[in-house]
């Protein structure tokens, strides 16, 4: 096709006014509704933020249940600190979780002995999927200068993912877990539509980034699925009774709701 001068003139005159026309400006990007929800922060690392559903406040265990008959938890409360019970078993909330951020502070005793997993060893399964240690757990574990299999140390995802980083505080310091948890999402026949997410921070620092898990925690063999709902949330009664791991501080912020 053959164009005439006159024709190629004219379009070229037409197509500077056209850009001029249409130039992005700074207001085609800014959003303004909706207006975020105003949160107001604890003064202090011990407080929750305003919407938090406060788990353990140093008082009592009303928010919490024994996993083994679902009675009351039957772990130790005393001077604002939660410790574990080893023979009582493992607690979890009574409430269930979809999404949601947690935050929980946990102490390792002072002059704790052994090595490897044998020293002070628990963990924070973020959704309780039935009875003993069904779910999916990040480790609680005394990883100051203690040398174990990397995917079991301290803010790993037990047996799936090492920490980026080992974050460690000494025995008898207390160490926090700022955790935001996406459970997995199922097909109706049970497949998995989209897996579990987690990002972790171990004592102000990242040591999970937002990784898709393989499935619950196994202690032997691959990690796998199965489905299910809203899930509580669970602490562990493991390790050594004569040196039990305390926790304080405990909340969670629901971010399954609008």
């Amino acid at each position: 096709m053959r164009y005439s001068l006159p024709l190629l003139l004219s379009c070229l005159a037409v197509t500077p006014l056209l850009a001029q026309g249409t130039k992005p400006k700074p207001e085609d990007t800014e959003v303004w509704s909706p207006v975020p929800r105003v949160v107001t922060p604890g003064r202090t690392d011990a407080q929750p933020p305003s919407d938090a559903i406060v788990l353990f406040d140093g008082r009592n265990l009303e928010q919490w249940v024994s996993v083994n008959d679902h009675g009351p938890a039957r772990w130790t409360v005393a001077d604002g600190i939660l410790t574990v019970n080893k023979p009582a078993g493992n607690i979890e909330t009574k409430r269930s979780f979809t999404n949601y951020q947690l935050h929980l502070e946990w102490r390792i005793p002072e002059g704790i002995t052994g090595s490897g997993q044998a020293r002070g060893n628990s963990g924070v399964f973020l959704a309780s999927t039935g009875n003993g240690d069904a779910g999916y757990e990040i480790q609680v574990l005394d990883s100051y200068d203690n040398k174990t299999y990397v995917n079991g140390q301290a803010a790993a995802i037990y047996k799936q993912y090492a920490p980026l980083v080992n974050a460690m505080r000494k025995p008898g310091e207390w160490n926090t877990y700022d955790i935001i948890w996406t459970a997995p999402t199922f097909h109706d026949d049970g497949s998995v539509a989209t897996p579990a997410y987690v990002t972790a921070f171990h004592n102000g620092v990242l040591v999970q980034d937002h990784v898709a898990l393989k499935g619950e925690t196994l202690y032997i063999g691959a990690p796998s699925y199965k489905k299910h709902g809203p899930s509580p949330i669970k602490l562990q009664a493991h390790g050594d009774p004569s040196a039990p791991i305390s926790f304080r501080n405990i909340w969670v912020r629901d971010l399954s709701q609008p």
